[in-house]
């Protein structure tokens, strides 16, 4: 299905590209006397605050997978995997509360360099690599396919040329300016993107008579958030309270790409209040991603659309060529853009950055920083033709993010586990949690292949609730493994360990008080997480 993009719609695209993209190399070359030290380049010189780490982790995390996917479910399935998105703040809270203090009283540039901290370097290296992979594989490979798609189907064009387009000119501006090119932009592209898909929701809303008209037009099923176990839209309510947490600890709390922006914090207030601010964040996409897609169906029920979408994954696209008025397209269709440059973005740098400290430097510990820099930078590019390479195969998927969901399900466990207890727990002991990683990630891989080929092995268990058997099972390695390879207590491992989980309320002198006092902040966001599902439940 292609659009018609007038010329008006067509100018606003092409300033947005070449805006962005400036933008991006300016601020890299601003910072030129800078980026030679390596955490300037890979962390913005621990300069970031709440404001842009609370946008940077939103812009990272949504990408054309949510525009178009979340869109597409909510046409098919109503409400219901608006679930990932509405159980991201309790995560966000655990970020804030019990793993960001942590992070960045240990002054660590990567995640794997934490996990050395806590355990060992087996560790660190095993996570460094998995680590790569989900972000080539996951974060970059989805993002720029689900993106492909949509341009294709808006222009026309190849699919390929598609693919290395918006490859080329996202790792233009992340090869230049590094952490800070990324978050500033992707600041500004997380403006674009909520103001593109709040047009999109107005209009079909106005046009759908208001919440009254879609009531009377959809399934009341549709409109809510938590489903039971017959339900066709796959997604109980029991494998969200007991999956999602497994993949959400493992995605907000424990990934590079995600996490990043917290490491790059000016000082610990500002890593607790930035998750924070994105967990409030976290409230719209529901309304603005997945309800559209609800909407068309109501649309097209009323005939006020025609019947003529013959493939769901063509929701967004579908919209957008028949609710909008011309420059309103070039305004969305920027959205589209600025969700797969935010996350490809942020994913290549933190690819950058894992790969420079996590592998390189231990090869050659005395790599200085400007060289550093350039690995980096080398780094950027591979990752980025890589990505190019491997995401035309996954329209393998029948659903594309229900694809990077199940994906992400085989690989989060092994990591969820070993961060959690890792914290909470002084026993999980340097070897146990080795194992751990390696038996669990095999675990993982042999999963994912009878999902992937379940017309042969007829493999039928939810993608969320193999996550959390996986997390149950590899609980039970780590804590029986500790038992036998007892855990030495290290001042430096100590340290990075709850002396009981109530510990990670404690405030101290440089807290911040009233509105910003982390905890408040935390009860609020809590409290109207709980009241929203008990609205939509």
């Amino acid at each position: 299905m292609t659009i018609d993009i007038e010329f008006l719609d067509l100018v606003i695209i092409i300033g947005y590209l070449l805006g962005i993209v400036a933008l991006g190399c300016w601020v890299g070359i601003r910072k030129k006397g800078n980026t030679s030290e390596g955490k300037d380049y890979f962390l913005a010189g621990g300069s970031l605050t709440w404001p842009v780490i609370g946008l940077a982790l939103f812009s990272t995390n949504i990408s054309t997978i949510h525009l178009v996917s979340l869109a597409q479910e909510g046409y098919v399935n109503g409400l219901a995997y608006g679930n990932f998105e509405w159980m991201a703040p309790f995560t966000l809270i655990i970020l804030a509360l019990f793993f960001a203090p942590f992070y960045i009283r240990s002054k660590v540039v990567t995640l794997p360099d934490f996990l050395e901290q806590r355990y060992n370097r087996a560790c660190r290296d095993w996570l460094a690599v998995l680590s790569i992979i989900s972000a080539v594989f996951i974060h970059i490979g989805f993002s720029l396919y689900t993106g492909a798609v949509v341009l294709h189907g808006m222009f026309g064009m190849d699919l390929y040329l598609c693919i290395i387009l918006t490859a080329a000119l996202t790792g233009l501006y992340t090869i230049v300016g590094g952490l800070s090119a990324v978050v500033i932009t992707e600041s500004i592209q997380t403006i674009v993107l909520l103001l593109g898909a709040c047009c999109i929701t107005a209009i079909a809303y106005y046009q759908v008579g208001g919440w009254s008209g879609l009531t009377d037009s959809v399934d009341p099923v549709k409109l809510t958030v938590m489903r039971p176990a017959d339900d066709p839209s796959g997604l109980p309510w029991y494998s969200v309270l007991l999956g999602y947490p497994v993949i959400g600890i493992w995605y907000w709390c424990a990934d590079q790409t995600i996490v990043q922006r917290v490491l790059g914090a000016k000082d610990e207030n500002h890593a607790r209040i930035g998750p924070l601010f994105a967990g409030f964040i976290k409230i719209f996409p529901l309304f603005i991603f997945v309800l559209p897609g609800l909407m068309c169906a109501a649309l097209i029920k009323q005939g006020k659309l025609p019947d003529e979408l013959a493939n769901s994954a063509d929701t967004y696209a579908f919209m957008i060529g028949h609710l909008l008025p011309v420059g309103l397209k070039g305004i969305v269709a920027a959205a589209l853009l600025a969700a797969l440059m935010g996350t490809v973005s942020g994913a290549l740098n933190s690819t950058a950055t894992l790969f420079s400290y996590d592998l390189f430097k231990r090869w050659r510990p005395a790599t200085e920083d400007h060289k550093l820099v350039v690995i980096g930078r080398i780094v950027t590019f591979v990752a980025m033709i890589a990505a190019i390479v491997w995401s035309p195969l996954l329209g393998r998927f029948e659903s594309i993010f229900q694809g990077v969901n199940s994906m992400i399900c085989y690989i989060a466990p092994p990591i969820t586990t070993v961060f959690l207890w890792g914290v909470l727990w002084k026993g999980a002991s340097p070897r146990a949690a080795q194992v751990t990683l390696y038996a669990g990630s095999v675990l993982g891989l042999s999963v994912f292949l009878l999902d992937w080929f379940k017309e042969t092995t007829h493999w039928n268990v939810p993608f969320m609730m193999a996550a959390f058997y996986l997390f149950v099972v590899c609980s039970m390695m780590l804590a029986a493994l500790s038992m036998i390879w007892k855990r030495v207590a290290t001042p430096e491992s100590d340290r990075l360990i709850w002396d009981n989980p109530m510990a990670c309320l404690r405030a101290d002198e440089t807290t911040w008080r009233g509105i910003g006092d982390f905890r408040l902040v935390s009860a609020v966001l809590f409290l109207t997480m709980l009241g929203l599902y008990w609205l939509f439940a």
